[in-house]
């Protein structure tokens, strides 16, 4: 390390740490010099809730004071290659106090070391320290369905436990939703610190919010690391999957895609398809009639040429309002139909490349990334959710769920206002009328209302009678032609596991039991579907805290722990109880139910055809945590 730093020179370093978070150059000199005195209140970072100074408020001096201080360490360091030793307990919990602004809680503390991982990020492997019988392992076989996000986790977790396993992939690369949603523009709105793999840290990331091609190749050279491509089958579609009870395995049958059919036994099963994988098309009389091209988002056509075309886009979700800045300067006109408004997140740096400066503070001061990392997670751990719970003595409930909330939706309206200057009947239009959090938050740094604003581009807010031949009828009567129409309109994310046909125990299909209304246990598992596991499954949504990657390490081990807790109890199948079902759901819905998203009346992705959020988790992120370190086999009953 220290021959890396020296060959960028004093001065490359001087002018890097002009680049830095300054708070966690504070972090880094109780490591380099054993100094906790840069924990004190003159270097403490203030909490900021969206939008925020991302020093935390420093004052200049103190910025100063940081820089210079860091340099001289690190001259040391470079002179030295001596590093103090790691900090005891008590200064680490100093420190995590630092980053979180407050005392974390007694019960935070094993959570928060975990995720720092100051012993090594090889550490954070789910399925890390589960000791299995190898030769057990070898024999129990998994069949994984999907190579994105989840499944690579899955895989990696398996692989280290010595678990045998095969993935189904239906398109011919890994990726997932990173392979299929190629639409201009398209990028992660996670920051990339935290959208990885905890054991698979990347300090190169280009930007803070990775685009698609940038993510893809991170999973991809993840997969080819672990060397997963060897054990994936591509072009492979999952039909069906069955319990065969006397056998206690899963029959699943599968399709490639020139139609040839196989069928294969697994001990268990993993659907890793997720729950944004299926485009949803609007529910508009009409559809399919418009004779130029038209298309998903999801499924962008390439082939379409929209340069000075009058393009109609349908939806202003996640997607639209990433793509359609990027094709606004190209078409001839734009015409954007709007339902409902989402919240705008302010994000300055959403489309911000990250510097040389702070690229080699990442990559060579030590214990940088470790701490920026930390300052990522906690921040967007579980404090966010205070600006959920409900205050009962507060007198605004209408408007927002306590004082915080009512200040930061307060601060959005702002925002939206300035962002909309001179333009009245946009600032009308993007201001929604519900809960912050009611529907999923929209990243922006100023583009989105920038884009509406130009001459080329008309918002529509009335309601749409019908798709024609020749472009789109308002309820009003008006006629509006277009030469391509672009659906951004989500996804089906209430049809868990659609098209494939799932039959458990006596062959009754798993869509059949839920009846659209999907449910699991911890979103994993579910009665009288032995060995059966859904990544990402019912209920395991984070809509303001954290990383849905967290979540899927989190299941990823819970797998490899349920595989050991077979071996222990000498069974070959699982299943959770019922009574342990029914509690957690009514539960979920319970806590569901004071949330925005349960209450606030907007049309959002998060409740299904029933009324239902099934998609959500509405506690905190150490609950699951805890509640999948280890399965219990008391959850479940064996044969």
């Amino acid at each position: 390390m220290a021959d890396t730093v020296t060959g960028h020179d004093e001065a490359r370093l001087r002018a890097a740490l002009e680049h830095a978070h300054h708070p966690t150059l504070a972090l880094v000199l109780v490591h380099l010099t054993g100094d906790t005195s840069f924990l004190s209140a003159r270097y403490q970072p203030a909490y900021q809730a969206i939008g925020g100074d991302p020093d935390g408020g420093l004052s200049e001096d103190a910025k100063a004071e940081l820089r210079d201080a860091v340099f001289k360490a690190m001259l040391a360091y470079w002179e030295t290659g001596k590093i103090v030793p790691k900090s005891d307990t008590p200064t680490l919990k100093r420190m995590m106090d630092y980053c979180a602004t407050q005392p974390i809680p007694d019960e935070y503390v094993n959570f928060a070391m975990h995720e720092l991982a100051l012993d090594g990020r090889e550490n954070l492997k789910p399925g890390k320290g589960i000791a299995l019988d190898r030769a057990q392992a070898a024999a129990f076989k998994v069949l994984i369905i999907g190579a994105g996000m989840s499944g690579i986790a899955s895989a990696i977790a398996l692989k280290e436990a010595g678990i045998a396993f095969e993935i189904l992939e239906k398109n011919p690369e890994v990726g997932g939703t990173w392979f299929d949603n190629t639409y201009p523009g398209c990028r992660v709105d996670n920051p990339n610190h935290l959208y990885s793999y905890s054991f698979e840290a990347d300090h190169a990331w280009p930007q803070h919010f990775s685009t698609q091609d940038q993510l893809l190749a991170y999973f991809k050279g993840v997969a080819k690391k672990h060397d997963l491509y060897k054990s994936i089958r591509f072009n492979t579609e999952v039909v069906s999957a069955a319990w065969d009870e006397a056998a206690a395995t899963w029959t699943v049958r599968t399709r490639t895609k020139d139609g040839k059919e196989e069928t294969l036994a697994s001990n268990a099963v993993i659907s890793a398809v997720g729950q944004l994988n299926q485009p949803k098309l609007p529910d508009i009389e009409g559809l399919g009639t418009f004779k130029g091209p038209a298309f998903h988002s999801a499924r962008w056509d390439h082939s379409a040429d929209l340069k000075g075309r009058r393009v109609g886009v349908i939806g202003t979700g996640c997607s639209a309002i990433q793509f359609v800045p990027e094709i606004a300067p190209k078409v001839s006109h734009l015409t954007v139909f709007q339902r409902t408004a989402g919240w705008l997140a302010p994000t300055p740096d959403y489309h911000d490349y990250i510097t040389d400066g702070k690229h080699l503070l990442l990559a060579d001061v030590p214990f940088y990334q470790v701490w920026y990392r930390f300052f990522l997670f906690i921040a967007m751990a579980d404090g966010p959710l205070a600006y959920l719970i409900k205050d009962p003595s507060y007198n605004r409930l209408d408007y927002a769920p306590n004082a915080d909330a009512a200040a930061l939706r307060e601060g959005v309206e702002q925002y939206i206002r300035e962002q909309t200057e001179g333009r009245p009947d946009l600032t009308a239009a993007l201001t929604p009328n519900f809960h912050i959090s009611g529907k999923r938050s929209i990243r922006d740094n100023g583009v989105w209302a920038a884009a509406l604003k130009r001459d080329n581009v008309t918002l529509e807010t009335g309601g749409i009678a019908r798709v024609t031949e020749t472009g789109i009828r308002m309820q009003d009567g008006r006629d509006l032609a277009f030469d391509a129409l672009i659906y951004g309109t989500g996804f089906k994310a209430s049809d868990f596991l659609v098209p494939m046909e799932i039959k458990g125990k006596g062959g009754q299909s798993l869509h059949d039991v839920w009846g659209g209304d999907a449910r699991a246990y911890l979103g994993l598992t579910l009665p009288g579907y032995p060995n059966f596991f859904i990544m990402y499954g019912p209920n395991t949504n984070i809509v303001v805290n954290g990383s849905i990657i967290f979540f899927s390490e989190c299941e990823a081990n819970y797998i490899v722990s349920c595989v050991k807790m077979l071996q222990d109890q000498k069974a070959k199948a699982f299943e959770v109880k019922r009574d342990v079902f029914d509690t957690f759901n009514a539960e979920v819905d319970a806590a569901n139910a004071e949330m925005p998203w349960g209450y606030a009346e907007a049309n959002t992705w998060y409740r299904n055809a029933h009324g239902r959020v099934a998609q959500n988790w509405p506690f905190r992120l150490i609950d699951y945590w805890n509640r999948t370190r280890t399965a219990h086999p008391s959850d479940f009953t064996f044969s």
